[in-house]
């Protein structure tokens, strides 16, 4: 669970924090995030989405930079849709160590890489 009134947050309070679209909508749930080990940075927030009551979803690592904490609504706010989720590199084994998908990640969202 995500504390309104902390500035600051567990990495194992973030898991299981819905994620609300531009339109409130629930778009999907943060499963865990994933944090460079260099730099310190949150890269990642790991998220499920889709399927029916927790069954046959899928899940995409989305760069961290793309939340947004609403206290309003108890969870984090996106602009990404469920389509850019779907056409975004799937997290094949290993993918947390090929810069090459991080790179294709960050570009099927518009941003920079964290790393520069």
């Amino acid at each position: 669970m995500v504390h309104d009134d902390a500035n600051l947050v567990a990495a194992g309070d973030v898991s299981g924090t819905t994620v609300y679209g531009a339109d409130d909508s629930n778009v999907g749930t943060i499963d865990r995030v994933m944090i460079d080990k260099s730099s310190g940075k949150v890269a990642y927030a790991v998220m499920s989405f889709g399927g029916l009551l927790g069954m046959g979803g899928d899940e995409r690592p989305v760069p961290w930079e793309t939340l947004t904490y609403d206290k309003s609504l108890g969870g984090f706010r996106t602009s990404i849709t469920e389509d850019q989720l779907n056409d975004a590199p799937a997290a094949e084994e290993g993918w947390e160590r090929d810069r090459d998908w991080e790179t294709r990640t960050y570009q099927s969202y518009g941003l920079a890489p964290y790393w520069i």
